[in-house]
């Protein structure tokens, strides 16, 4: 079967590179009609003249935050989701595109012009905005005081869902005790202090306690899936995934195991490992609660507490979906999905937090293929939540925390690879990539600028030249988009304060301190597809390539790829007859 990397992950795929495209912008020869244009903009005038917003209350509310994701990776997004499917890219539109409302969001912080996770996950989870790499506090709180944090607690959304009978959730690609997802149950003066071990003794002390033991304490989760393990378990404690690795072992000082301590809470949890066990316990109707864990790690669980909910699928932070073995690691898509099915057998409807977080992280590596790769699998989970759920009853949020000083230009063809090179030298001579970083490890130093290639830039680990050097590359302060759908969404308009967010869900949904919020019942659902009790499948997540009917205009050239045994082979390959100057720019390989 070949390594899990071959195993029918599309993006694997593109990894090890079996199909090359030579591209230099295959153009529909409609598009040089103005009548086209017009044409498609009477479509979209007309959709937007017969929108009408739903001004009923949201029984279920959903927020999906890209970390990370500013306008510019959006957009890049949407390129490379574009050429995954045999498009050009720019004109593809995203799952998120597909949102009818949308505004712009301020993410500074109380006291930073350029924001952390900790301060904006207080900002759109808590409503209010607060100081740098603080969480669940407000802004009289100090980073790293601990004493500051008591009586300046804030509380989130989340927790106003669970004290109105809702189920919620959270779902992340980070662990579950990171800046994001931890502001909606924690408060913390210091967005680091994710085990006990993390924190200075004066602050337990003083009575501070750390994200992890909040992430049990706190409140009543019924989902927590994600990564962050090794905060969970005392010190020392093996973890089943990597043994002999002593830097992924149980890290608790205070003994605790905090896995059994949450199963302990509730009757009829699930503990599950793989993506198998996932898809199959969140099909199982009596299912309530859900955590998730590695290999091996059930055998922690006492066998009373068989059948709740949780998965923490690594020690720390999970794979990068490139990295991801299809068969075994659930993807975010997949999560999304198990975690609908479940909550939404709450009959009072429920809060459900899905983060994108490696998309970040990508970013502050200065891989842009790392960043977007992750972006594409983001949009992928948002556009399964929506084909689950309905937007007469649900207010689906998608938005970011900050944004990344990541841009690219260089006036490529339409159709080149988002990775690839500009069509013109730069002033010494040399190639440079479309996208590039404001700072980062990407910096060339003081010798001479490298002479990139079309390989180099479109190799998976290549780190984009920056013009400063950082060890990690930073956010950027730039507004981020806010894109919404059903009951209350056209309130998400023009340009806000981040904490905004908050509010427009807590009203929607009617809840503290919105709960006069004098909104009708949404419609009956009864007829909806409800995820609860649809069936699921189990393929390997690959492109659609969408039928089109637009003619271009083109010529074939054999290009060697390696076929099933390894050796080349030809395969016909489209090209532009648009040439520059005989510049070739290299697309990713896609998979048929």
């Amino acid at each position: 079967m070949g390594t899990p990397a071959m195993q029918g992950a599309w993006l694997l795929l593109l990894l090890l590179g079996l199909r090359l495209q030579l591209s230099l912008s295959v153009i529909p020869v409609e598009e040089e009609n103005p009548a086209f244009w017009n044409q498609k903009a009477a479509e979209a005038l007309s959709a937007a003249k017969k929108l009408q917003p739903i001004q009923t209350s949201a029984k279920n509310l959903i927020i999906f935050l890209g970390d990370g994701m500013g306008v510019p990776t959006v957009t890049a997004t949407r390129i490379l989701k574009g050429q995954l499917e045999g498009h050009l890219g720019p004109e593809t539109p995203l799952a998120m595109d597909r949102f009818p409302y949308m505004a712009l969001s301020k993410t500074y912080s109380v006291d930073r012009q350029v924001p952390d996770s900790a301060s904006t996950a207080t900002a759109y989870l808590c409503g209010v905005k607060t100081n740098y790499k603080t969480i669940g506090v407000s802004a009289a709180a100090r980073f790293d005081e601990c004493n500051t944090t008591f009586g300046n607690e804030v509380i989130s959304v989340m927790y106003r869902a669970k004290q109105a009978g809702k189920a919620i959730g959270l779902v992340t690609t980070t662990r579950v005790q990171h800046a994001s997802p931890a502001g909606t149950y924690v408060h913390t003066v210091n967005r680091n202090w994710y085990g006990d071990a993390d924190m200075p003794a004066s602050a337990l002390q003083e009575g501070c306690k750390d994200i992890a033991t909040q992430l049990v304490s706190n409140m009543d989760i019924n989902v927590i899936l994600g990564g962050g393990r090794k905060y969970m378990f005392p010190e020392g404690t093996p973890d089943p995934e990597y043994p002999n690795d002593v830097n992924q072992t149980g890290t608790r000082l205070d003994g605790r195991n905090l896995v059994e301590e949450w199963l302990s809470k509730h009757q009829g949890a699930q503990y599950v490992w793989n993506r198998e066990e996932l898809i199959q316990k969140s099909l199982d109707p009596s299912v309530t609660y859900l955590m998730g864990n590695d290999p091996t790690l059930p055998a922690l669980v006492p066998p009373q507490f068989g059948s709740l909910w949780t998965c923490l699928f690594e020690p720390v932070d999970t794979k990068f979906d490139i990295q991801r073995d299809p068969l075994m690691d659930p993807s975010l898509k997949d999560m999304t999905e198990a975690a609908l099915r479940v909550l939404s057998r709450n009959p009072n409807g429920f809060y459900l937090f899905v983060e994108g977080g490696r998309i970040d992280r990508g970013h502050h590596l200065g891989t842009a293929y790392l960043a977007l790769t992750e972006a594409v699998m983001f949009d992928t989970a948002i556009e399964k939540a929506s084909q689950l759920t309905s937007e007469k009853d649900t207010l689906t949020i998608v938005t970011a925390d900050h944004s990344h000083v990541f841009s690219f230009g260089g006036y490529t063809f339409r159709g080149t690879s988002i990775f690839g090179l500009a069509p013109l030298k730069a002033l010494d001579g040399k190639s440079y990539t479309s996208i590039l970083y404001g700072n980062g490890p990407g910096y060339v130093g003081t010798g001479e600028r490298p002479n990139v290639t079309a390989a180099e830039s479109g190799d998976p680990s290549y780190q984009q030249q920056a013009a400063v050097p950082v060890k990690s590359e930073t956010h950027g302060g730039e507004d981020v988009a806010i894109f919404a759908r059903g009951p209350q969404a056209h309130l998400l308009h023009g340009v806000q304060e981040q904490n905004y967010i908050a509010h427009v869900m807590a009203f929607a949904g009617c809840l503290e301190p919105y709960t006069d919020c004098n909104l009708p019942p949404p419609e009956d659902e009864s007829s909806e597809t409800n995820p609860s009790q649809t069936t699921t499948t189990t393929r390997q997540s690959t492109p659609t390539t969408r039928q089109t009917t637009m003619i271009t205009r083109q010529i074939t050239t054999t290009v060697p790829v390696p076929d099933s045994a390894g050796s080349l082979g030809p395969v016909t390959t489209p090209l532009a007859l648009s040439l520059l100057a005989g510049t070739l720019l290299m697309l990713l390989g896609v998979v048929a």
